[in-house]
């Protein structure tokens, strides 16, 4: 995603040295709501439909095991049975066997031994507990997410702002042009050089709100907002010094993201090793307490009957056998996961922390350069002025200033950009 971004992020800085001269034009719309970080990760975790989502499957997970235990505890059945014969039968005067017979039953099972089924119980306990792990990973991606687009809507923001600067010195020279063409000491092709650059700013500065405002709908969006949002203030992004050591110990399952993979490599454990559980006896007591209307000659009208019920595999035909590999690649796919997972992780914090320090640096010239440029643009000004410097010198050095503040707005959003991946990299975002 923060590369899909930053992607999108360059080609509107490329764009922008290309746009022409473009009509000043209505402004975006304004948001109507405005959040703070704070506010804006707690709503997309709050509000998300993925959130939902996955809230949802620890209900389902828990409605498996409540399934899964109803099969190892009592059960009680009731049965009503009519009888119409073609005729009864009878003998020496007494009924036999009535045409009309009705027939009630009442059946209480209850498993004395099932270990398939207790085992069953517990695996519905581990699916309740990959549930709860996978609501935290979602909650982690949705935060993440949100984050993200806070960070373009503040990057865009500020690259709006650095094109508003450049389309007042714009204006500026422009109107000094425009004084000097009028007084005799200047000319028309420097007027027009002026406005053609001012012409140029006010395009950029309405394509720079239109990126702006996309920005704002997306993070809208994440935040399930009826229209777009805006950023108010900057994200506490600081990283502490002692956050956690440079490789974390892949023992540490420190994401969430981790705990899920480490939570289904466990449940499918559990599920191979329960698989020799399916070969052992069932064992089951049923009582069957019954009334019949009317009664039989030879049976009494009420009656009640005790079983016990074994049940012992003998011969499927290898699906067991079947069974069991399944559960066996299953826990290699589970394993295999989880240490790819660990791998990539470990590689994201060394990679993340050699990214906030990089970025650092880039900003830290970033604004030296920003600075050097906005002296230069001075200095020309002045000179332009003073009849010492020309046009064109003083249109590139705007153009460099206004580069130089687009990246100075880049560098910051890379070094947020690289903070927020480190967080999210060691488990500490949110």
């Amino acid at each position: 995603m923060c590369r899909h971004r930053s992607r999108a992020f360059c080609l509107l800085i490329i764009g922008a040295a290309v746009v022409g001269s473009v009509p000043a034009a209505a402004q975006t719309p304004a948001p109507a709501e405005r959040v703070t970080f704070d506010q804006a990760i707690a709503r997309a975790v709050g509000r998300n439909p993925s959130t939902a989502i996955a809230a949802a499957g620890i209900l389902r997970a828990e409605a498996l095991l409540t399934e899964a235990r109803s099969a190892a505890l009592p059960q009680v059945n009731v049965n009503v049975i009519t009888t119409t014969l073609n005729r009864g039968v009878e003998f020496d005067g007494a009924t036999v066997t009535p045409q009309n017979q009705a027939a009630a039953m009442l059946e209480v099972r209850m498993p004395l031994y099932a270990p398939a089924r207790w085992a069953r119980r517990t695996q519905a306990e581990d699916g309740r507990r990959i549930a709860a792990a996978n609501v935290d990973d979602v909650r982690r991606q949705t935060a993440f997410a949100a984050a993200d687009a806070y960070l373009t809507v503040i990057a865009r923001r500020r690259v709006v702002e650095a094109n508003e600067r450049a389309r007042v010195v714009a204006q500026a020279h422009f109107e000094l042009a425009r004084q000097l063409q009028e007084r005799g000491s200047g000319s028309r092709l420097n007027e027009l050089r002026a406005q053609q650059e001012l012409s140029l700013d006010e395009g950029l500065v309405e394509t720079a709100r239109l990126s702006l405002y996309r920005a704002q709908e997306a993070l809208g969006i994440l935040l399930v907002a009826d229209g777009p949002v805006d950023a108010i203030d900057e994200p506490p992004l600081a990283i502490p010094a002692d956050l956690a050591p440079a490789t974390p110990n892949p023992q540490d399952l420190w994401r969430p993201d981790l705990r899920l993979y480490a939570a289904q490599q466990g449940a499918a454990e559990r599920v191979l090793s329960d698989s020799s559980k399916d070969a052992l006896p069932y064992l089951e007591a049923v009582y069957q307490p019954s009334s019949t209307y009317p009664s039989q000659f030879f049976l009494p009208q009420n009656s009640w009957r005790f079983l016990l019920q074994a049940s012992v595999p003998v011969f499927d035909s290898g699906f067991r056998r079947g069974q069991r590999a399944e559960r066996r690649a299953a826990l290699d796919i589970s394993r295999a996961t989880l240490a790819n997972a660990v791998t990539m992780a470990s590689s994201e914090v060394r990679a993340a922390r050699e990214a906030v320090a990089s970025a650092e640096r880039a900003l830290t010239s970033a604004r030296a350069g920003a600075d050097q440029a906005q002296q230069v643009v001075n200095i020309v000004n002045v000179s332009f002025r003073a009849g010492a410097a020309t046009n064109i010198e003083v249109i590139d050095a705007q153009r460099r200033g206004r580069d130089a503040d687009t990246t100075v707005a880049v560098a910051e959003d890379t070094l947020h950009r690289a903070r927020l991946e480190l967080l999210t990299a060691l488990g500490r975002f949110p």
